[in-house]
């Protein structure tokens, strides 16, 4: 199936078959998001980025309270 098909075949539902494609689009999307994320941080890939929040945060850059 082509984004084409699936792009008229999602015109063609229903509000509620829309709402329902909708939510189970939403989860499906989040668990690729979860399952990438997972991997990035396996492999290493925030390792730096981490790194410099935990250098700001010894540097007294943070009092770990939220503002507002």
């Amino acid at each position: 199936m082509t984004i084409t098909e699936l792009e008229q075949a999602v015109t063609q539902l229903s509000e509620q078959e829309l709402a329902r494609f909708h939510a189970w689009f939403d989860e499906y999307y989040a668990q690729l998001w979860d399952k990438q994320i997972e991997e990035d941080a396996k492999s290493g890939r925030f390792d730096k980025l981490i790194a410099e929040v935990n250098e700001e945060y010894s540097a007294g850059f943070s009092t770990g309270q939220n503002s507002g």
